[in-house]
């Protein structure tokens, strides 16, 4: 397989991250590993990565420590925690430290590969996305840089910055759905909590912008129990 993504592993129970690197292996990618965080930061300094997989607790530096390490220097990597560490709290927080996803132990492996193969291609796809500030919905143009959106008429609809925000995520994600926590962590970066309600209003609106029948949606969708999902066949 040409070009192999490139995934940092860091477990220490070594059992464990032997069985994940030959799976991740037979997959077609190219699999460092480390047993500690120390290492696991050290690993990050010397190569680039598709995706970082973190145990919480690890000897030397905590998992939790280490995507917050990484966080300060990349903000684009996709991180995935996995770990024992299974309340409510322990996963809040591992989202409010930078990480893309949160699966708990003990796992399915099957599961564990399709929430690889996700993260990878969401990062391309934001990589694509990076490589040009506007992106055209039916008629219509969003300037993601000047934070506006350009009509069939050529009139011009302001966004706000929020609004922006969450079409660039949704773009990103196109025709993957993205739960509420990505949004709070994108979007709202966890100052606010918006309800669902908030969240919803902005889906509406954008429906009155792009679609040709709000009532009708063909591009913005909510996805029950799950969050929102932009849909697009022509990109």
């Amino acid at each position: 397989m040409p070009n192999k993504k490139r995934i940092l592993l860091a477990e220490d129970e070594e059992h464990l991250l032997e069985a994940i690197k030959l799976n991740l292996e037979l997959e077609g990618y190219k699999v460092s590993t480390a047993k500690n965080g120390k290492k696991a930061l050290q690993l990050f300094k010397e190569e680039r990565f598709n995706l970082v997989i973190l145990d919480v607790m690890m000897p030397e530096i905590d998992g939790f420590v280490v995507a917050e390490t990484i966080r300060l220097e990349n903000t684009e990597v996709p991180i995935m925690f996995l770990t024992a560490k299974n309340t409510n709290e322990d996963k809040i927080s591992g989202l409010k430290k930078g990480a893309d996803d949160y699966l708990t132990k003990p796992f399915n492996l099957e599961e564990l590969i399709l929430r690889v193969n996700n993260l990878i291609k969401r990062s391309l796809k934001g990589e694509e996305l990076k490589e040009f500030n506007s992106y055209k919905i039916g008629e219509k143009t969003i300037h993601f840089n000047s934070f506006e959106l350009v009509n069939e008429d050529e009139s011009i609809t302001p966004l706000t910055k929020k609004e922006t925000m969450l079409l660039k995520l949704l773009i990103e994600r196109r025709n993957d759905a993205v739960s509420r926590e990505q949004i709070l962590e994108t979007v709202w970066n966890y100052d606010v909590y918006p309800s669902t309600r908030t969240i919803d209003n902005f889906i509406l609106t954008f429906r009155k912008y792009f679609e040709p029948d709000p009532k009708n949606p063909v591009y913005f969708h909510s996805i029950r129990g799950v969050g929102y999902k932009f849909t697009d066949n022509q990109h």
